[in-house]
Parts: C-alpha cells; sequence; structure tokens
C-alpha cells in the first residue's frame, strides 16, 4: 500500500473537515468552559481525529493490482 496525492479526491477533503473539526471542537470548548482534561471532550475529539486520519489514509492509499504491476 502507498500514499499517493494522485489518489486526493472528495472523500480526501472530507475526511480533512472531520479532522479539522475535532480539533477545532477540542480547542474551542477549552476554550469556552476552560476545561482542558475531561473524559467526556476526549471521546469526542478522539472519534473525530482518529475517522480523519485514516479516511485520510485510506482515501490516498493505493492498492497495486495486476494490471499495475
Amino acid at each position: 500500500m502507498k500514499l499517493s496525492l494522485r489518489n486526493f479526491n472528495a472523500y480526501t477533503v472530507v475526511a480533512f473537515i472531520i479532522l479539522l473539526v475535532g480539533i477545532i471542537f477540542y480547542i474551542m470548548w477549552g476554550l469556552r468552559y476552560n476545561v482542558w482534561a475531561d473524559v467526556g471532550i476526549y471521546s469526542i475529539t478522539i472519534v473525530l481525529v482518529l475517522t480523519g486520519i485514516l479516511g485520510m489514509i485510506l482515501s490516498l492509499s493505493r492498492e497495486k493490482t495486476e494490471e499495475q504491476q
């Protein structure tokens, strides 16, 4: 499996947006409520950030097929 920017598509954009939403959500919650260590916030942030990272990896990955070898 190889990552390639040639495979950049709409799924990559959606995954990047989900990643940004997770990070922004954590920062905004911390600034608003001044709570940086909360299990509930961690659980929501981790789901969003991991979904974004894995989505980007999967959308940019390319598998070798018999025709490409």
